[in-house]
């Protein structure tokens, strides 16, 4: 019965997530909550979450770059993306670390670069 418990509990944490209000703040950090194909980081970053192709690529949800214009679907990259490098910070709504991560790579929340964008993201969080 004990184990039964822990297999749920860690089921349900699994599928935990970061609050709306984080998606939100990546938002307004990235492109001021403009839409569209918005371009920026010197033509390789798109969309309204700034979404580089090798993070796209990374992400591995299929469907083509382009469609980062989009902000559900950069939404869904950015989900996929985090819940492959950052699966812990995920399941407990670390926006910080998870900020940081969307921020500067699979290991940004070690980068001292990534520091105040995290900070940034998670006083927009609140």
């Amino acid at each position: 019965m004990k184990s039964t418990l822990l297999l749920l509990a860690l089921c349900a944490t699994a599928q935990a997530a970061p609050p709306p209000s984080f998606f939100r703040a990546l938002h307004i950090v990235e492109t001021s909550g403009r839409t569209g194909a918005i371009l920026g980081d010197g033509g390789k970053a798109l969309g309204p979450l700034q979404i580089h192709k090798a993070y796209h690529a990374d992400a591995r949800i299929g469907g083509d770059y382009a469609r980062c214009a989009d902000l559900d679907y950069s939404r869904r990259v950015v989900s996929a993306y985090l819940q492959r490098y950052a699966p812990a910070a995920w399941a407990a709504g670390d926006v910080v670390t998870l900020a940081r991560v969307h921020n500067g790579g699979p290991r940004g929340a070690s980068k001292p670069a990534t520091v105040a964008y995290g900070d940034k993201v998670a006083r927009l969080t609140k």
